[in-house]
């Protein structure tokens, strides 16, 4: 009996049972805290879906249907994702003021948090590529001088091998990439806007895409150096030829009427 009353008040067992203590209220917390969490969380997204889907029956079921099943003035917009509804609403792009061949880009009729929501609400009709993170197109995390070789690569067929853009059939034309966001040139690569191709990660993986916007931060911006001086617009060949043919030929044909009329008067004197 006198070991049995010693076990019980061994100065360990208090400790013991304090530590059981604590695993108890530890996993209650686990238990219950996160479904809280989840909870609060869902009950946001599910009124930011509700709130995008009034916004779309206004301003965009007109032309895609009244569930995004698309019609004749729209595409479909079940799989588009999150990302393709902040490029094209946040740049302006949509709603679109008149049909036409593109959709150019223009002052953006939602406020952000207006886009978010519409984004969500598109997000809920089908999978598809989500708004990237911050760091995803962080031009300081890019290499620009790989940027600038993968952009040779893939897009300047197009958008011209300085970014300023160019013409292609029917009307259509690829926009110049001047002072454009770093965010919507990551959506534009990633959900293939109009008449853009797609690059998913699986073609032009994550580091690529900051590669390239950190070479069109460097090269395309307001305050980007130019060391080369007049640019004549940047459009390669074609402006440098007419330049060379119309300035350079003409000062030449001037040169030598020039030098005929100084001869001619020479000879008379």
């Amino acid at each position: 009996m006198k070991k049995l009353s010693a076990r019980r008040r061994h100065p360990l067992a208090v400790f013991v049972v304090l530590l059981i203590a604590l695993a108890a209220t530890g996993g209650l917390y686990a238990a219950f805290a996160p479904a809280d969490e989840a909870q609060a969380d869902t009950t946001a997204q599910s009124l930011a879906i509700e709130e995008g889907e009034a916004l779309y029956r206004v301003g965009c079921s007109s032309c895609h249907g009244r569930s995004g099943e698309g019609g004749s003035d729209g595409p479909s917009l079940v799989g588009v994702g999150p990302a393709a509804v902040h490029f094209q609403v946040g740049t302006g792009r949509m709603p679109l003021q008149n049909p036409g061949a593109q959709a150019p880009e223009k002052p953006r009729a939602y406020t952000q948090a207006e886009i978010d929501q519409l984004a969500a609400y598109i997000g809920s009709l089908g999978p598809g590529p989500a708004v990237p993170e911050a760091s995803a197109y962080d031009p300081a995390e890019g290499n620009a001088a790989r940027g600038g070789e993968l952009f040779r690569m893939n897009c300047s067929q197009c958008h011209n091998f300085t970014g300023q853009g160019g013409a292609l059939t029917n009307g259509k034309y690829a926009p110049g990439l001047d002072n454009v966001e770093p965010i919507y040139i990551y959506e534009a690569m990633l959900t293939g806007p109009q008449n853009m191709p797609s690059f998913p990660d699986t073609v032009l993986p994550e580091q690529e895409k900051r590669d390239i916007i950190a070479w069109l931060n460097e090269v395309n911006t307001s305050e980007s150096a130019n060391p080369g001086g007049f640019t004549l617009g940047g459009f390669g060949p074609v402006s440098e030829g007419l330049f060379a043919w119309t300035f350079g030929i003409g000062a030449l044909v001037a040169l030598t009427v020039w030098i005929g009329a100084r001869s001619a008067k020479a000879r008379k004197s």
